[in-house]
């Protein structure tokens, strides 16, 4: 068994989102991201599904030109290749889950952009 928590022991950074691998195994990557309100990651699209879920907060958070404000508690998955992008309207903790194929390097990469 592997244990984790999207809520103890959160770190906020100063300028950007935090982003904390929690449990990585054969079969999924489960990764914290932490924002402050106003920071966001770009627009970036990987190669593989994902699946994106608001553990607190509220983020708007974009797919294309579509935009939706997604809470406490909303999930979404995306297919690979599809351009999305996140903003915190406040505080918010997000749970990413990803492809046992697809890396946490990657998804650090989007904070350069």
């Amino acid at each position: 068994m592997t244990y984790a928590s999207f809520t103890a022991d959160v770190v906020y950074g100063d300028t950007q989102p935090v982003i904390t691998p929690l449990i990585t195994n054969e079969f999924t990557k489960e990764i914290r991201i932490v924002f402050r309100i106003g920071q966001s990651m770009k627009a970036h699209k990987t190669s593989f599904p994902i699946t994106v879920m608001i553990v607190q907060g509220r983020i708007d958070f974009g797919v294309g030109e579509e935009r939706y404000e997604l809470v406490a508690g909303d999930v979404v998955a995306l297919e690979g290749n599809v351009i999305h992008d996140l903003n915190a309207l406040e505080d918010s903790i997000v749970r990413l889950s990803l492809h046992k194929g697809d890396s946490v390097a990657r998804v650090n990469g989007v904070l350069k952009l």
